[in-house]
């Protein structure tokens, strides 16, 4: 199907691109990779009046360290990311959930910032950004402000940015040395996960000294498994401890039951991928 017709503005900047925004109000839409949008567009599930184009906008591109943190532009390509030695570093989380989001067309083509701030709970990247604490910066008409992951993925399709606001970079507090895994479930390559778990794990001497366990598709937002994170920490990396740990991952969720599977099944595979991915993490 052909989209309906729209106007379509590129600017060079997030100034201007406020500005579009502004005068265009809740006829203006978006578009950053354009993976996402393009195929509402063409069902006619969204026809804006004004398409803003952020992909003309160099400072939104790019990832850097910032000390603690590293900082990821909204408007860099899922494969820039995904290479990136600062990544893989720092945020060797990140890196791993990239390898596995969707094929190599898309990775080159969507953007980190636009997957976030779509934020389907399917998504590969909402999981990973909230276990490992990042903040995610966003400018509007009043000034810049920063909001944690934690307040960031509001609902289903739902975040904290406003009709007006652009997400301009995420940052990721630093964890060098840590291990990381992202442990995702299909039926066929390259699909949405059924249920994804990204797992970052500190060891010292064999035994968990810290653990951050995100969980994909297992709510109407990406989830923090914190009972799990709670029981890992302190105990050898061993099968058996894990997977004790891993029987909490069900805690605080509300999976989604659908054509490729239902809650209950959704739940038993949180609990086997979260085993998988920690002990993948931990090098066990």
């Amino acid at each position: 199907m052909i989209p309906a017709a729209f106007d379509y503005v590129a600017p060079t900047s997030v100034e201007d691109a406020l500005a579009a925004l502004a005068q265009h109000g809740d006829d203006a839409k978006i578009i950053a990779g354009g993976q996402s949008l393009l195929p509402v567009l063409r069902m006619r599930l969204n026809a804006p009046e004004v398409i803003v184009d952020l992909g003309r906008i160099p400072t939104l591109r790019g990832v850097r360290d910032d000390g603690d943190a590293i900082v990821i532009g909204a408007m860099t390509p899922h494969a820039v990311v995904g290479s990136d030695p600062l990544v893989a570093e720092h945020a060797a989380l990140i890196g791993k959930a990239v390898e596995h989001l969707a094929d190599a067309q898309i990775r080159h083509r969507g953007t980190f910032g636009g997957a976030l701030a779509h934020a389907d709970p399917a998504g590969d990247l909402g999981a990973p950004a909230l276990a490992l604490g990042a903040e995610f910066v966003i400018a509007g008409a009043g000034g810049t402000r920063t909001v944690p992951a934690a307040e960031f993925f509001v609902d289903l399709f739902e975040t904290a940015l406003g009709e007006d606001e652009i997400l301009t970079e995420v940052r990721v507090p630093k964890h060098t040395g840590w291990g990381a895994h992202y442990e995702k479930f299909v039926r066929v390559a390259h699909q949405w996960p059924i249920v994804a778990v990204a797992a970052a794990v500190r060891v010292e001497g064999g035994t968990i000294a810290e653990a951050r366990v995100g969980l994909t598709n297992m709510g109407n937002t990406p989830l923090r498994a914190h009972a799990v994170e709670e029981a890992l920490v302190g105990v050898a990396a061993t099968e058996e401890a894990v997977a004790a740990a891993a029987a909490k991952a069900t805690e605080g969720t509300n999976p989604p039951s659908d054509l490729n599977g239902d809650a209950d099944y959704r739940r038993h595979l949180a609990q086997v991928l979260t085993r998988r991915a920690v002990l993948t993490a931990a090098g066990a």
